[in-house]
């Protein structure tokens, strides 16, 4: 009889799945937020671990009330799981306060091997802030610093860029690009979907300049927790172990994915779904098993006919 060491798995047992780990905030509608990380993550083949930063209330139209969590309660629930089990990737969103951002700039700085994929959530789709300025100055100095990648929207972007500086005119994308790399994240994924062109352009910078520009068909209506979603499936991507410019390529296609299928739960924005390929599939099923049957139906008529002749 052979014995396994009650923290050993069994010999015969799968290969784990890449785990992520999640700083982010609840979101009850499960549009946005851990909810939406979460299902993104399985859906894509991960392993998620959460760690709540703090709890909204909110709908599909916006976000009325946010209660950051204790600073001390990141710090303790995210070491817990880090001693327990091997993380291969971070996935940051929203934080909820200073102190927050600081917390987990203290535990990431302990594993700077594991990429670290941050969502700058400044503001809800509504346009309810989410970040105040100084936590804008908290991001810049403690975290982006050690992020691998940032996924800023246009909106986004340029407010991260403005940083102190006494601009008079908006700075132009790349500008933003360029100004947030220099304070020292490895790449910038900035998105297209505020922008007013035909197709949604999304674009990823490193220090070199521009790495790729993906162009997607922009779809009616407006989307729930799409940022999350992207964010989550480049997790995703890199934690199963591909480059960056291919890991930032899959996800985007995965999440226009997710938009092309969504629906409207509530009375606001859309929901993507995260399992439209498991739906998909089921309807394939569901299509081929309707096609067997009327198959056999139609041998069955045909036999019958011939007997009755």
């Amino acid at each position: 009889m052979t014995f396994s060491p009650p923290n050993s798995p069994p010999a015969s047992s799968p290969a784990t799945p890449p785990i992520v780990l999640v700083f982010s905030a609840t979101d009850p509608t499960s549009g946005a937020g851990m909810q939406a990380d979460i299902l993104t993550l399985a859906s894509m083949g991960c392993h998620p671990l959460s760690v709540i930063t703090a709890i909204t209330v909110q709908d599909t139209m916006g976000v009325d009330d946010v209660l950051a969590m204790d600073a001390d309660w990141i710090i303790d629930q995210a070491r817990c799981v880090l001693e327990d089990m091997p993380v291969a990737a971070f996935k940051i969103g929203v934080m909820g306060s200073v102190d927050n951002i600081s917390a987990i700039a203290e535990v990431v700085s302990d594993y700077p091997e594991i990429p670290l994929i941050l969502d700058p959530v400044l503001a809800s789709g509504r346009g309810d802030e989410l970040a105040n300025d100084d936590m804008l100055i908290a991001m810049r100095e403690l975290l982006i610093p050690q992020t691998t990648i940032i996924t800023p929207n246009s909106m986004e972007a340029r407010r991260l860029a403005l940083d102190d500086r006494d601009d008079k005119d908006d700075p132009g994308l790349i500008e933003c690009a360029n100004r947030i790399i220099a304070m020292g994240c490895e790449y910038v994924l900035v998105t297209g979907t505020h922008e007013n062109t035909q197709q949604v352009i999304n674009t990823l910078y490193n220090e070199d300049g521009l790495v790729s520009t993906e162009s997607w068909p922009r779809l009616p209506g407006q989307y729930h927790g799409s940022g999350c979603t992207l964010a989550s499936a480049i997790a995703a991507t890199i934690a199963n172990g591909l480059p960056m410019a291919e890991a930032v390529k899959d996800a985007q296609e995965y999440t226009w994915q997710t938009l092309r299928a969504g629906f409207r739960a509530g009375m606001g924005q859309h929901i993507p779904d995260r399992l439209f390929w498991a739906r998909e599939e089921a309807q394939v099923a569901e299509d081929g098993a309707n096609k067997d049957e009327s198959k056999k139906s139609d041998e069955s008529n045909t036999s019958n006919d011939r007997d009755s002749a």
